[in-house]
């Protein structure tokens, strides 16, 4: 993976372009693989090049709640806290899907967003992004009701041809419950003819139906 993902390359100044391609690392991930764990010591920006990152937090019981997602193009704001402000990471992340990411070591990331004004528009778009991403899941979670945050996880999560690739466990860390539970509606959602379900699959067979669950 080469660094075409990160399309900002181009409205850099030649020293910026030279100083990312000299000390860019490229890490790759296999789905469901931990990128990094609350506490750790950040060692620069992450930019995702291929797949996506899920970054999330769990509860005193242990289960996780999502915080935000990062695709093709996307930097971690969290990251970027931890590198400018030196404290440690805070929640954990893992690859949604086989992921490649590509590190900008801290000083170098210091060096472009203190010269380059598109390092510095991206480090506040990114901060912006997570800010509405935040509002809204808790906003979701306040006041939607479990069905309906799961019908509404399978709609944004469907490929184009209908199909969520994702096990009741990973749905339910996704939406914050069981997977007992997500089992239980799940069948609901069966017996209404909205969906189909298999192993690690869900088929979407009533789009309209699940919009109004």
């Amino acid at each position: 993976m080469s660094t075409d993902s990160m399309i900002f390359l181009e409205n850099l100044t030649v020293t910026g372009r030279t100083l990312i391609q000299q000390r860019l690392v490229r890490k790759s991930f296999t789905k469901g693989s931990q990128v990094i764990e609350k506490g750790d010591s950040v060692s620069g920006a992450y930019f995702v090049l291929k797949g996506s990152l899920r970054v999330f937090t769990l509860s005193p019981e242990g289960k996780q709640a999502t915080l935000y997602r990062m695709d093709v193009g996307d930097t971690c704001v969290l990251a970027l806290n931890s590198l400018f402000n030196d404290v440690l990471y805070p929640a954990w992340v893992e690859a949604d899907q086989d992921t490649t990411i590509g590190v900008i070591p801290s000083d170098a990331y210091r060096t472009l967003f203190g010269s380059e004004t598109v390092i510095q528009d991206i480090t506040m778009r990114a901060l912006s992004s997570a800010v509405f991403g935040l509002m809204s899941e808790l906003e979701v979670r306040h006041v939607q009701s479990l069905d309906q945050r799961l019908a509404r996880y399978l709609l944004m999560r469907a490929s184009s041809d209908g199909k969520v690739h994702n096990t009741q466990q990973e749905i339910a860390s996704e939406i914050g419950t069981t997977r007992e539970v997500v089992g239980r509606l799940m069948v609901q959602f069966t017996n209404r003819g909205l969906i189909k379900t298999g192993r690690g699959v869900v088929t979407l067979l009533n789009k309209p139906g699940l919009r109004s669950a």
